[in-house]
C-alpha cells in the first residue's frame, strides 16, 4: 500500500488520527471534535463522511483503478461507532517504530550494547521531525504528538546511554552539545554531555556544562538541579574514578512517576558506582509476603497489570496505582502480579509497606531505608564488619537507593501508600524501576502512572471466593451463599472473614450465617475473626481523612438507602452546596462514598455508601457524636418538606397539605433542585421521602412527620405508590394523635380517605371522610371540609348510589363558592358532570365539566385543566355520534387518571 498524502488540513488530520489510532475503533465524535472542537457545524456528520471518502481513494490510488479492479484491500473500514485503520505491524512506521524501540531495550537488558544501539538508531531513522508537524491539532492528536515526542525522546537517551557503554564518549561530545541546548531542561542530556565530557579528558567543560544546565533551570523554572545532576557534579568536581570506566554509564534523571523502561547505569560488570559499602548482588532478591492461594477474579486487572509490567502498554508508565476501598484486595492483587512477574525482574521483587504497625504512615526517608535494606547486596569485598550504616538524611538515602537501583530490573511494591507526597520521595529515588503502588486514596495527582481502581466483585467472583474460601457446605447451599454474598457487599475481605467464620464454626449452617448478616445493626459485629476485622480495617480508612470529611462520613450515614442526591448532602452537613460537594468528593476519593453518574436525571451524579460502610458510619456516629444526629434528621427532614411542598404545589395546584412553621434551610434552592419537572423530583427522590417521614417519626419530630407525610400525597396518587402511601401516612396519624394535632389528623384522614377510595375500599373511605369533615369543621376550615363532602360523594358514586352522590356534590359545591375555593368547585362541578352523565343528561353534563374546567384553570391546576378538558370532548363526541346513551356508558374518569367501571343502567341495557 502506499497511499497519496492528502493535501488538504482537515482530511490529513483524519488520517492521522486513524494511522495513531491503527487497528482500533475511532468514534466520529472524537474525530469531529478532533476537527471542529467544541463548535462543530451541522453538518460536521457530512463532512466527515465526504473526508472518509476521499482518504478511501486515496489510499487505493496506488495504481490508479478502484479497490474492485485490483483486488486491493480497503483499509479504511467503517465499524460502529466510528472508523477502524487496519494496518499490519509492517505497514505503519509508528509500528516500526515501537517494535524497535522495544528490540532495543530488551538488548539492553541483556547486556548487548551494540545491539542495543543499533536498533535503537533504526528506531530513531524513521523520524524526519517532530511528530504529526504540519497536520492541525485537536485534543487528540495534541495528546498523541506529546507522547511519541516523549518516546522519541527516551529513545535517543538511551541509544546514547548504549553507546557510552561502548566506549563512544568522544563521539557523543557533539551531539550531545546540540541536543543540551536543543532541550535545556532534560536534565537526563546533561548527565550524559558531562560524563562525555569527563571520559574525554574534559573535566573543566564537563563543569561548565553543569553550570549552564543550572542557570537554565533557575532561568526557566527557578528550581535548583536535582539530586541525580548535583551528585554528579559533585563527583566530577573530585575527580571520581569510577566515572572515567568506559563500562560505568552516566546517572540519570527521570521525573517522578515518569515510565523509563530502559536499563540503566551501574549494571554492567558488577563494579561499584562510588558508594561505599555497596556492591551489586548477583543473586536476585525477592522480599515478598506469600501469594494468596484461592486469589478469585479480577481477570481484567490482572491483565493490564501484567502488561504494563512487560513494559507491552502504550507510554512510559512503569508506575502502576492499584486504589480502593479498604479490604478490596489491593494488597493480594499486587502480590499476585509480583509473584507472577519473578522471569521479567531478575535483580529482585520486594514489598514495603508504607505504615507502621498502628496504622499510620511512615515517613519516606523510613520507606527508603526499608527498601535500601531489603535491596542491599553483601560488604565490599574483604568487609569482615556487619553492614554499613545507613545516612539518616532524605537526600541521601534517595542517592543511594537510586545508585543501588540504578541499571537493576527491580519490581517494587509500595503498599499501603497515604498520599502523593508521601511517594514522590521514593519513586524520584527509583525512576528506572517498575513500582507497583496500593493505596485507598486515588492518588490522581502522581504524574505518568496508569491507575487502576478495584470495585467489590463481580457477583459470580464474590460467590466463587466463597465457595473457595467456604468449603463444601457452602457450596452445598448456594442460595444462602448468593445471599452473604451480597449482604457481605461483595467485599473480598468480608468474604474471606464471613467463610473463615463458617469454616471455624461446624455447628453453624450457611443459612444461620446469612441471617446473623441480615441485621445491619450487627453485621460488622458478625465479621470478626481473631485478627481478621472487617470493621477494623474500614476504620483505618475512616481515620485516614481528616476531621472535617470524618464528621461527613458520620452525619452522611443518615442519607436514605440506596442513594442521595447532592442535596440532601448539603442539608445533612449544613453548607453551602460548593462546600458540601468539595466534602463528599474528598470522601469518594478516599473510597469512603460512591459517586454514580446518571446521565438524564435531575441530579446527574448521586452518591452511595457501600453496604458495609454505611453501618459503620452509623457507629462511628453513635460513638463519637452522638449529639450530632437528631439536628442533622432535622435539617434533612425541612430540607424534603421545602423540596417536596414546592414539587408538590406544582404537581397539584390547591391541593390541602400541611403548614410547617420552621424556616426552610438557607442552602436548600427548590427552584434549582425541582426545576419544572416536579413528577421526576419525587420519583427520583421516593426513597428519601418515605425514610425521611420515618426518620422524624423516630425522632419525635411529629409535626415534621405530619407535613413530610402530606406533600407526598399527591405523588403517591398520581402514581399509585398505595404501599407506600400508606406506611407513611399510618406513622403521620401516629404523630398527630401523639402531638394532638387535629388540623395534622383531619389533613391524613383525608388522605387515608383517598387511598381506601383508589383501594376500592369504599365503607372505609366514606369512614375516613366524615371523620376528616368533622375535624376540619371543628378547626373551622370549612374549605377542607367542603372537599371531604366531595370526597365522599366520590364514594358513594361508586358504590352505586347516584342520587346520594349527587345531593353531595351539590352541598360541596354550594360552600366551594361561598367560600371562593376554586380547586374545590373544580372537583363538585365535576362530580355534578359525572352524575348528569349517569343520569342521562347529556348536556347537563357537558356543561357541568366545562364549568370544571374553568375553575380548574383558575386554581391553576393544569392536571385538573386537562382531565376536564378530555373529559368535556368524550362527551362532545359521545353526544356528536347521534347516540347519546352512548355518553352514558363509557367509563367516568371520575379523577384524573381515575376510571370508574359501572354497569349500565337498565334503561340504557334496554336501548
Amino acid at each position: 500500500m502506499t497511499p497519496q498524502t492528502p493535501s488538504a488540513a482537515k482530511p490529513r488530520a483524519v488520517l492521522a488520527t486513524l494511522l495513531v489510532q491503527s487497528n482500533t475503533v475511532v468514534s466520529t465524535h472524537t474525530l469531529i471534535d478532533e476537527l471542529w472542537g467544541a463548535e462543530p457545524p451541522r453538518t460536521a456528520t457530512t463532512t466527515l463522511q465526504v473526508y472518509v471518502s476521499q482518504l478511501r481513494k486515496a489510499l487505493l490510488a496506488d495504481t490508479g483503478e478502484a479497490a474492485g479492479e485490483t483486488g486491493t484491500a480497503q483499509p479504511l473500514l467503517t465499524r460502529p461507532p466510528g472508523y477502524l485503520m487496519q494496518l499490519a505491524p509492517e505497514e505503519l512506521d509508528l509500528a516500526v517504530f515501537e517494535s524497535l524501540r522495544a528490540e532495543g531495550r530488551a538488548a539492553y537488558g541483556r547486556r548487548e550494547y551494540e545491539a542495543a544501539s543499533r536498533a535503537l538508531s533504526r528506531a530513531l531513522g524513521l523520524w524526519t521531525g517532530p511528530a504529526l508537524s504540519g497536520i492541525p491539532h485537536g485534543p487528540s492528536l495534541e495528546t498523541s504528538a506529546i507522547r511519541l515526542n516523549e518516546l522519541r525522546a527516551e529513545v535517543l537517551e538511551q541509544r546514547i546511554s548504549a553507546d557510552l557503554r561502548l566506549g563512544l564518549h568522544q563521539e557523543l561530545v557533539g551531539e550531545l552539545m546540540g541536543l543540551a541546548h536543543e532541550h535545556p531542561l532534560r536534565e537526563t542530556l546533561h548527565c550524559h554531555l558531562m560524563v562525555a565530557l569527563y571520559r574525554s579528558g574534559r573535566q573543566s567543560d564537563a563543569l561548565q556544562a553543569y553550570h549552564r544546565a543550572r542557570r537554565s533551570l533557575a532561568d526557566e523554572l527557578a528550581v535548583e538541579p536535582g539530586p541525580v545532576l548535583t551528585r554528579l557534579h559533585e563527583r566530577v568536581l573530585a575527580s571520581d574514578p569510577s566515572l572515567a570506566r568506559h563500562g560505568e554509564p552516566p546517572l540519570r534523571l527521570v521525573p517522578v512517576g515518569r515510565s523509563d523502561d530502559r536499563p540503566t547505569a551501574g549494571s554492567g560488570n558488577g563494579s561499584g558506582n562510588g558508594s561505599a559499602g555497596y556492591g551489586r548482588d548477583a543473586r536476585p532478591t525477592v522480599w515478598l509476603p506469600p501469594a494468596v492461594a484461592d486469589f478469585t477474579g479480577r481477570e481484567d486487572q490482572l491483565a493490564v497489570g501484567e502488561r504494563l509490567l512487560a513494559g507491552e502498554l502504550p507510554g512510559r508508565n512503569r508506575v502502576l496505582v492499584l486504589s480502593g476501598r479498604a479490604g478490596a484486595g489491593k494488597t493480594a492483587l499486587a502480590v499476585r502480579l509480583a509473584h507472577d512477574a519473578a522471569g521479567r525482574f531478575p535483580d529482585g521483587r520486594v514489598l514495603v509497606t508504607l505504615r507502621d504497625a498502628d496504622g499510620r504512615a511512615v515517613e519516606p526517608r523510613t520507606a527508603m531505608a526499608t527498601l535500601l535494606r531489603r535491596l542491599r547486596g553483601p560488604r565490599a569485598t574483604g568487609a569482615d564488619s556487619g553492614p554499613e550504616p545507613l545516612p539518616s538524611s532524605e537526600t541521601e538515602l534517595a542517592e543511594l537507593l537510586h545508585e543501588r537501583t540504578e541499571g537493576r530490573e527491580v519490581l517494587i511494591v509500595l503498599d499501603d501508600a497515604v498520599s502523593e507526597a508521601q511517594v514522590r520521595p521514593v519513586l524520584s529515588a527509583v525512576p528506572g524501576s517498575t513500582v507497583i503502588l496500593t493505596s485507598r486514596q486515588v492518588l490522581g495527582a502522581l504524574e505518568s502512572a496508569r491507575h487502576l481502581t478495584l470495585d467489590v466483585l463481580s457477583t459470580r467472583e464474590a460467590e466463587a471466593l466463597l465457595m473457595a474460601c467456604g468449603g463444601p457446605r457452602m457450596r452445598d447451599d448456594p442460595e444462602a451463599a448468593g445471599e452473604i454474598a451480597q449482604l457481605c457487599g461483595r467485599l473480598p475481605l468480608a468474604l474471606r472473614v464471613a467463610a473463615a467464620g463458617l469454616a471455624a464454626r461446624p455447628h453453624w449452617t450457611v443459612a444461620g450465617l446469612a441471617r446473623r448478616l441480615r441485621d445491619e445493626r450487627t453485621r460488622l459485629a458478625a465479621l470478626a475473626l481473631g485478627d481478621l476485622d472487617v470493621r477494623g480495617t474500614l476504620l483505618t480508612a475512616y481515620r485516614d481523612v481528616d476531621e472535617k470529611a470524618r464528621r461527613a462520613f458520620r452525619i452522611l450515614g443518615l442519607a436514605a438507602l440506596p442513594d442521595f442526591a447532592p442535596s440532601t448532602g448539603t442539608a445533612l452537613l449544613a453548607v453551602d452546596p460548593v462546600e458540601a460537594e468539595r466534602i463528599t468528593e474528598q470522601l469518594v476519593q478516599a473510597h469512603l462514598l460512591e459517586a454514580r453518574r446518571q446521565p438524564g436525571r435531575l441530579a446527574p451524579v448521586r452518591y452511595s455508601f457501600h453496604s458495609l460502610l454505611r453501618p459503620l458510619a452509623l457507629e462511628v456516629l453513635a460513638e463519637e457524636s452522638p449529639q450530632e444526629g437528631p439536628a442533622a434528621v432535622e435539617r434533612l427532614c425541612r430540607a424534603f418538606l421545602t423540596l417536596a411542598r414546592h414539587a408538590d404545589a406544582r404537581l397539584a395546584p390547591g391541593r390541602e397539605r400541611l403548614t410547617y412553621e420552621a424556616e426552610p434551610p438557607p442552602a436548600i434552592s427548590p427552584g434549582e433542585v425541582v426545576g419544572d419537572a416536579p413528577l421526576r423530583w419525587f420519583q427520583e427522590e421516593s426513597a428519601g421521602l418515605s425514610e425521611a417521614v420515618r426518620q422524624a417519626h423516630a425522632a419525635g419530630l411529629w409535626s415534621l412527620c405530619c407535613s413530610l407525610a402530606s406533600a407526598t400525597a399527591g405523588y403517591y396518587e398520581a402514581s399509585a405508590l398505595w404501599d407506600e402511601w400508606e406506611t407513611t401516612h399510618d406513622l403521620a396519624l401516629d404523630a398527630a394523635r401523639r402531638s394532638g394535632d387535629a388540623e395534622a389528623e383531619a389533613v391524613i384522614q383525608r388522605s387515608l380517605g383517598d387511598l381506601a377510595w383508589q383501594r376500592h375500599q369504599t365503607s372505609l373511605a366514606i369512614d375516613r371522610y366524615r371523620l376528616a369533615r368533622q375535624l376540619f369543621t371543628r378547626q373551622g376550615d370549612r374549605v377542607a371540609a367542603g372537599r371531604c363532602q366531595s370526597a365522599e360523594a366520590d364514594a358513594l358514586l361508586a358504590m352505586g348510589q347516584i342520587a346520594r352522590a349527587g345531593h353531595g356534590y351539590t352541598r360541596a359545591l354550594s360552600v366551594s363558592r361561598l367560600v371562593d375555593d376554586a380547586r374545590g368547585s373544580a372537583e363538585s362541578l365535576r362530580g355534578l358532570a359525572l352524575v348528569a352523565q349517569r343520569d342521562g343528561r347529556h348536556e347537563e353534563a357537558l356543561a357541568r365539566m366545562k364549568e370544571c374546567e374553568s375553575a380548574a384553570r383558575t386554581a391553576g391546576d393544569r392536571r385538573w385543566t386537562e382531565y376536564a378538558s378530555r373529559t368535556a370532548s368524550a362527551l362532545r363526541i359521545a353526544l356528536a355520534s347521534g347516540r347519546p346513551a352512548g355518553a352514558s356508558s363509557i367509563p367516568l374518569e371520575v379523577r384524573p387518571g381515575v376510571w370508574l367501571f359501572l354497569p349500565s343502567r337498565p334503561d340504557q341495557r334496554a336501548a
